[in-house]
């Protein structure tokens, strides 16, 4: 695969060894016939060390052959969470450093989660596009402030922050984008 078909959460093979890819940067020069660079921030699997690595636009990177289980969050276990398989209820244990910044979109009974399994062991988690989660602290909505429209930090259920618009409240739960960590709607 192409370094510009790679996303996040993508298992590929560089220098022998086997990485996810956590972040992606996407640097186009200015100049004419700049070529766009990218750089991945990428996980050995198992191990979590980390890895930059900076590329071309048409570079190459082998994509890891990987099973992915859909599992359902069960529980926590210490600083482990536990997944459960849909089908045949197998428990999939990851360690927090494993899922990263996933952590905070975790919720109890959280389900459309994929477990990715490399030699029958749990190396990744791949979350849903959105979750809902509850806000537990935001300030209050200010009066004669609807015309504009400014968002305002609201602390989840989760312990992770984000920026939301002027109309949510305590108490309602509201659909983040486990990709880009925004704001994406009400949930019901």
């Amino acid at each position: 695969m192409k370094a510009y078909d790679v996303k996040k959460g993508n298992v590929v093979e560089h220098n022998n060894g086997v990485y996810q890819v956590r972040d992606i940067e996407r640097s186009s020069p200015q100049g004419r016939g700049g070529n766009v660079k990218y750089r991945f921030t990428m996980y050995s699997v198992p191990g979590g060390t980390k890895l930059d690595v900076s590329m071309g636009a048409e570079d190459e990177l082998k994509e890891v052959e990987l099973s992915r289980r859909q599992a359902t969050f069960s529980y926590k276990d210490g600083d482990a969470f536990v997944f459960l398989d849909d089908e045949d209820y197998t428990p999939y244990t990851l360690d927090a450093d494993v899922i990263g910044d996933g952590a905070g979109y975790i919720v109890d009974d959280l389900a459309g989660c994929y477990v990715q399994i490399i030699d029958d062991q749990p190396v990744a988690l791949q979350l849903p596009q959105n979750v809902a989660i509850e806000v537990m602290e935001t300030p209050p909505e200010l009066k004669g402030g609807t015309a504009t429209k400014r968002p305002k930090p609201a602390k989840l259920s989760t312990g992770i922050e984000i920026m939301v618009p002027e109309y949510i409240g305590t108490g309602e739960k509201v659909l983040v984008n486990t990709t880009t960590g925004e704001f994406a709607g009400r949930a019901d």
